[in-house]
């Protein structure tokens, strides 16, 4: 089986390649965009695994939530190839990637949303399976529930951003990685048994994860929150 995955939430972004269990990876942060990094990527992995890109089954993204540009960036890119190929999708949770991409067992995850706001969930990560410990949420870091289990690893840019108000007063943690992005190679361990057990769908029916309805504030609700940021 050969899959492929991007990853674009963040701002750092990936392409991975599956074959037959073996993951090949780029990846590199981009602040201001890097959509015209993607296509040469997917060129550059499927050259260095000695494949074509009609020799792949399936396609799969990080659907979010993550940033709004970045989103529709990954769909957009992954419906394409997939439509031209007609191949079938996998959309997969950004957040659970970075539960998986970050290495550690019992993870509360937490990704800058902007406008003064985060988008926060927890996992617990067994192989390449994720479970969810805590539902996925769009809120101000002073409101952001936490996780109640203790000894919990804190993981993603949210705390760096806002790690003063979210760690406020929280369980205690096992450690904070604030550098921790989700990856292209954590979108593809995810799908994988997806794509083999059929859970796939066709390239129309994929959607990025928003979590968060409204796109943007106005300057007075911005200001409610805290500022421009």
């Amino acid at each position: 089986m050969r899959l492929l995955a991007f990853e674009t939430a963040t701002r750092r972004l990936s392409v991975a390649l599956w074959q037959d269990g073996a993951l090949i990876e780029r990846a590199e942060e981009l602040p201001n965009g890097g959509s015209e990094r993607l296509l040469p990527w997917v060129h550059e992995l499927l050259a260095e695994a000695g494949c074509s890109l009609t020799q792949i089954d399936g396609i799969a993204f990080g659907a979010g939530p993550g940033g709004f540009t970045g989103l529709r960036l990954a769909c957009g890119v992954a419906q394409g190839l997939a439509w031209g190929l007609d191949r079938p999708v996998v959309p997969v949770s950004s957040l659970e990637a970075l539960a998986l991409a970050c290495g550690e067992r019992e993870v509360w995850v937490c990704l800058d949303a902007r406008m003064n706001e985060v988008y926060s969930a927890a996992y617990r990560v067994g192989g390449d399976s994720v479970e969810q410990l805590m539902a996925p949420a769009c809120l101000p870091p002073a409101v952001a529930p936490a996780p109640t289990l203790a000894g919990l690893w804190a993981i993603g840019d949210g705390f760096a951003a806002y790690g003063d108000l979210l760690l406020a007063g929280k369980p205690d943690l096992a450690g904070v990685r604030a550098d921790a992005f989700p990856t292209a190679a954590a979108v593809l361990r995810l799908a994988a048994p997806i794509f083999a057990q059929g859970g796939a769908v066709a390239a129309a029916q994929a959607q990025p994860i928003y979590v968060r309805d409204k796109v943007a504030l106005t300057t007075a609700e911005r200001m409610a929150r805290g500022g421009l940021r």
